[in-house]
């Protein structure tokens, strides 16, 4: 009886188990390791033999795609591949794949749920009544009607679109920062497209839903923060490296911003071995912090896990991906990739 004839590695995950990853893999021929890799020299180890890799939150380097000679496609469980190194992937005629529709709808939930949390002050009253205050002043904060605030979104893609218009309703003015949108798009759907110090002046709440890139690294630092208005909120759903920390702690250390709500932190603990609380922010009580969990729903999972295993299943098929990164690479000599002859997918 003949062996599998393709090896694919889960890079790292944090799902009970791989069961719907494994029958779509396996149908083709496939061996499916799943593995929880941290470091690149384990990465190295578990992957350099694999003809294509699924992943979550390790980091795939340039020196682990030079050390993978076999592998034809890297699968992204989510939209953003800054964990990859796309350039190197594509030198070396392997395809990215992410999955580009993923988590819009959870995501601006999240985010419109973390303001209206912080902008109501639902968790200080929490926090109150359990400690057996029961008044209105118990918050320890003047609150604000939100109708009628300004609303500040960095990042214009699908996710920041649909926080705009879960906003609407509420009455907030919008302002969008992105250099890429077009600007005459973004007035259409009723919101103002500004530069970065403007919005930054005049927003009430600001929401980050941009990618992380070298540009967007530690964005929001102490220039950043000391040009917001006081007392303004700021949410961050998207990665937590574009918020400097220590430029963080200061702001809310000083009464500057109003608080924070984050979904992910600078430290990145979910790329982390045995990470500990000790961030200072979270000695603060206006902040609330969810861990990188934004886009969770079952319905969104299934939607990722799905995604990702089908395109390394049709890229080791032959049949071209449908949700290819790097475009470019399909030009390359040295494509890894064999198209079945005939498909015209």
């Amino acid at each position: 009886m003949s062996g599998p004839r393709y090896k694919v590695v889960i890079t790292d995950y944090d799902y009970p188990d791989l069961s719907i990853e494994t029958p779509i893999l396996e149908e083709i021929g496939a061996q499916v390791v799943g593995a929880q890799c941290k470091t690149e020299e384990e990465l190295i180890e578990v992957a350099h033999d694999a003809h294509g890799i699924l992943v979550e939150y390790a980091k795939v380097s340039e020196k682990v795609i030079s050390n993978m000679k076999n592998c034809i496609i890297i699968a992204r469980y989510g939209v953003g591949v800054d964990i990859v190194d796309v350039k190197a992937a594509t030198e070396n005629g392997i395809i990215v794949t992410n999955v580009p529709e993923y988590c819009v709808s959870e995501v601006a939930d999240h985010a419109v749920a973390m303001f209206l949390t912080m902008a109501r002050r639902i968790r200080e009253y929490d926090s109150a009544v359990r400690e057996g205050r029961w008044h209105w002043e118990a918050c320890g904060y003047k609150i604000h009607r939100i109708a009628g605030m300004t609303a500040g979104i960095i990042g214009y893609g699908k996710i920041g679109k649909a926080i705009a218009h879960r906003l609407k309703p509420f009455g907030l003015n919008i302002l969008v920062y992105d250099p890429y949108a077009e600007k005459g798009k973004i007035e259409n759907e009723g919101c103002k497209p500004v530069p970065f110090e403007e919005l930054l002046k005049n927003a009430d709440v600001i929401f980050i839903q941009a990618p992380l890139t070298e540009e967007t690294r530690g964005m929001f630092d102490r220039e950043t923060f000391s040009m917001m208005k006081d007392g303004a909120f700021i949410v961050n759903t998207a990665r937590g490296p574009i918020i400097k920390n220590d430029a963080l702690y200061e702001a809310l250390a000083s009464g500057k911003l109003g608080g924070a709500a984050l979904d992910d932190l600078e430290e990145e603990p979910a790329k982390q071995k045995n990470w500990k609380p000790t961030n200072p922010i979270f000695k603060f009580g206006n902040i609330v912090i969810t861990p990188h969990s934004a886009y969770y729903s079952e319905e969104s999972l299934i939607e990722a896990r799905t995604t990702a295993a089908t395109e390394v299943a049709r890229a080791l098929s032959g049949v071209l991906p449908q949700n290819i990164v790097n475009k470019e690479v399909l030009k390359k000599p040295n494509l890894r990739f064999r198209q079945k002859k005939g498909d015209l997918q």
